[in-house]
């Protein structure tokens, strides 16, 4: 049976199902119409009470396929960070889980979420990554992304970061930064409270790293949180980033 409470939480919906539906899943986007739908799709599962598209000014069929799967559809200003504030303030569940467009979500997903946020003090957490379409190389970076995520209790985007809605009202939400955004708020979480790793795996596009070469992004992806947790600015990063991409 799924856990009826979260955490002291008082907000509590039921689905189609009869499933306690404390989760919003949150989803930026922007020009995602090749992979939206099935991440959509993927994350209609009991236990959920919403799904919320927050589009940042898609130029293809983002709007109208999120418009066709999504409970909740708006925009606002373009920026991950600022996208995904914007729909954790429209959310209604107890835990919000920040989702990319290009991430599905595994089956389920909602009862473990809602089982990890009853732990005593843990206020959110994140999942292993699978990347898909797969290769030797690419199996081996998830290992070692869920590997160092395990370690240091520190998330990437990639990964499904959840956290109970009042934890993140604490925190202030995402700071507005253009790069660097998911480091920062996991850091926070972790001085904050638990921050439970899922081993249960999501399934992310692997499209980044074959775009730019597996090799030369693993190698950028590192020094830019290096240079990140050196105190290099996020605004210096991003043009860094896109300067390399």
């Amino acid at each position: 049976m799924p856990p009826t409470a979260v955490s002291g939480e008082s907000d509590e919906h039921q689905d189609a199902h009869g499933h306690v539906a404390n989760l919003s899943v949150i989803i930026p986007t922007l020009n995602e119409e090749t992979t939206l739908a099935a991440t959509l799709r993927q994350a209609r599962q009991p236990g959920v009470h919403e799904i919320i598209v927050v589009d940042g000014g898609s130029t293809d069929a983002t709007r109208a396929l999120a418009a066709a799967a999504a409970d909740v559809v708006f925009s606002a200003p373009r920026g991950r960070a600022a996208q995904m504030n914007a729909g954790a303030a429209r959310a209604g569940g107890a835990i919000l889980l920040f989702l990319h467009a290009d991430t599905l979500l595994p089956e389920g997903f909602a009862d473990v979420v809602t089982a990890a946020c009853m732990a005593p003090g843990v206020i959110g957490g994140r999942f292993d990554v699978r990347l898909e379409p797969s290769s030797p190389l690419l199996w081996l970076t998830g290992e070692l992304i869920n590997l160092r995520s395990r370690l240091s209790r520190i998330a990437t985007g990639d990964q499904a970061i959840f956290i109970l809605r009042s934890a993140f009202a604490r925190l202030g939400g995402y700071a507005d930064i253009p790069l660097m955004e998911d480091i920062d708020l996991t850091r926070r979480m972790k001085r904050t409270g638990r921050v439970a790793c899922l081993r249960t795996r999501v399934t992310t596009s692997a499209r980044r790293w074959q775009q730019n070469g597996i090799v030369k992004t693993i190698l950028l992806m590192w020094a830019l949180r290096a240079a990140y947790f050196w105190g290099v600015s996020p605004e210096r990063l991003r043009r860094v980033y896109a300067n390399t991409r």
